[in-house]
């Protein structure tokens, strides 16, 4: 299906999409949590331009994402990162604003005064060089990560893996995606970062764990996975096994490597597990991993380890697991499920 849009001040007809039959550069601006990003890409896939501002430092003396901080951060870096984005795209492809094919910004889901300043700063960019904008869900953009640098193309499933969100999704189509399974709890990012704190290790948790786990024994200790319906999950029940497992040592020395080692075990298990049954029962011969989290070393090792059974794997490179500018460009490019009206607003949590 074509993706027909509307200049903003004229009537005349903007053809986005693999069906345009031309060139099409879209500028993203991505600020739905701590990084404040914006990136032109080519044709959903070529990434011409790419910058992230980073507000990890910021909050590591909080130990986590302070939103009130986070938006006036990202009020400091927005224009900042847009000026840097068109200078690389001079640079690198000789493109200019008025080549532009259309601008977007994520518009949900996160935190809502972080959302507005990216989202207003790509419409205000889409009025006054009289293009298109698009609206973009954040969850969508992390599946379309996997389109950069890559010919993937669906039907595909997804293993979607973040601070806020664990999901497969049935990939059927550009446009047509179902979600499966998810958590009923705690996503794993959620999960990851809180048991991080249990065991004493600093913010941002979760990478600083699976980094102590490489170095532990997976074996050590026993965890339970949830006993829930065949695609969803539960994480709950296995961080309050990690807190009773931490409070057993009563002031000894904590094997903290061991604990992290078998905590990435059982998840990283009870994932690629459920994925699997979920790739046997669609009879699909691709998956993808998508999500901050799909940076998590072992879940990365496992899903890949499919690829020995016969199925194909993606999963983007680390610069495009965590949140960025250039996967919302590819998604106002592929995913026609995108909002088009200039006057949409941002939402904090999945509608």
């Amino acid at each position: 299906m074509k993706m027909i849009k509307k200049k903003l001040f004229s009537d005349e007809p903007v053809e986005i999409g693999p069906e345009s039959g031309y060139d099409n550069y879209i500028m993203a601006i991505e600020s739905s949590c701590d990084e404040t990003a914006c990136a032109i890409v080519k044709n959903g896939r070529e990434v011409i331009a790419n910058v992230v501002a980073s507000q990890i430092k910021t909050h590591a003396q909080f130990g986590g994402v302070i939103p009130e901080i986070a938006a006036r951060e990202h009020m400091d870096s927005i224009n900042i990162v847009i000026e840097e984005a068109f200078k690389q795209a001079k640079e690198n492809a000789g493109i200019n604003p008025e080549d532009i094919t259309a601008f977007a910004g994520t518009v949900g889901p996160g935190l809502v005064g972080c959302l507005l300043v990216g989202l207003n700063a790509a419409k205000t960019l889409a009025l006054v060089y009289d293009k298109p904008f698009i609206g973009v869900n954040h969850l969508n953009a992390h599946l379309c990560g996997n389109y950069l640098d890559t010919d993937l193309k669906p039907p595909f499933m997804a293993l979607l893996v973040s601070g806020g969100h664990t999901q497969i999704i049935d990939v059927k189509s550009y446009s047509e995606q179902h979600i499966i399974g998810e958590t009923i709890d705690d996503a794993v990012g959620e999960a990851y970062d809180k048991v991080a704190r249990l065991i004493g290790l600093p913010y941002p948790g979760g990478p600083k764990l699976d980094k102590m786990a490489q170095e532990g024994n997976p074996h050590a200790y026993k965890l339970p996975e949830a006993k829930v319906d065949k695609f969803d999950f539960s994480f709950s029940g296995l961080k309050t096994a990690v807190l009773r497992l931490v409070k057993s040592f009563d002031g000894k020395e904590l094997p903290v490597k061991d604990i992290c080692a078998s905590f990435q075990e059982c998840v990283s298990s009870t994932l690629v597990k459920k994925v699997k049954r979920a790739l046997e029962e669609s009879g699909y011969n691709q998956v993808i991993i998508a999500g901050g989290v799909a940076a998590n070393s072992e879940i990365r090792k496992k899903i890949f380890a499919l690829s020995e059974e016969g199925y194909n794997v993606f999963a983007p490179p680390m610069k495009y697991c965590t949140d960025n500018a250039a996967m919302v460009a590819s998604c106002a490019y592929f995913n026609t499920n995108t909002f088009d009206d200039i006057n949409v607003e941002v939402f904090s949590r999945v509608k």
